[in-house]
C-alpha cells in the first residue's frame, strides 16, 4: 500500500500542512483530425472529457497540452480558449495530450473538511 498525499488537520477543521506525492498518472497523447471524435466541457475552469473514451483517453481527463503547449485551465500558455481553438477546423491535425488533472487548492481544503467531518464523528463515539 502506498501513501499518495498528508494532509494535517487541526480540531478547529483548519488544514494545517498538505503534502502531495505526485507522480503523474497514465497519459495518453493522440493527433486528431476535424471533427474531434471526443466530447470535451468545461468543467471549474478545466477541459474535461465527457464522452467518448478510447486509446487510453478516459472520461473526467484533463486536456493538459495542445500540440506541445501546456494548458492552463481553459486557456492555452499562449492566451488562446482550449474550445475554440479545438473549433477551428483550420487548427487541425491537432496533437492533444490527456490525463488526469491536478486536485487545486480549493479541492484539497474541501477534502481534509471531509477528514475533520470523519475525525469527529468518531471521537465522539469511542
Amino acid at each position: 500500500m502506498a501513501i499518495f498525499s498528508v494532509y494535517v488537520v487541526n480540531k478547529a477543521g483548519g488544514l494545517i500542512y498538505q503534502l502531495d506525492s505526485y507522480a503523474p498518472r497514465a497519459e495518453a497523447e493522440k493527433t486528431f483530425s476535424y471533427p474531434l471524435d471526443l466530447l470535451l466541457k468545461l468543467h471549474d475552469e478545466r477541459v474535461l472529457v465527457a464522452f467518448g473514451q478510447r486509446d487510453g483517453i478516459r472520461v473526467g481527463h484533463a486536456v493538459l497540452a495542445i500540440n506541445g503547449m501546456d494548458v492552463n485551465g481553459r486557456y492555452t500558455a499562449d492566451g488562446k480558449e482550449v474550445l475554440e481553438y479545438l473549433g477551428n477546423p483550420a487548427n487541425y491535425p491537432v496533437s492533444i495530450r490527456f490525463g488526469r488533472p491536478r486536485l487545486t487548492s480549493n479541492e484539497k481544503l474541501m477534502l481534509a473538511s471531509m477528514f475533520h467531518s470523519d475525525q469527529v464523528c468518531g471521537s465522539s463515539r469511542s
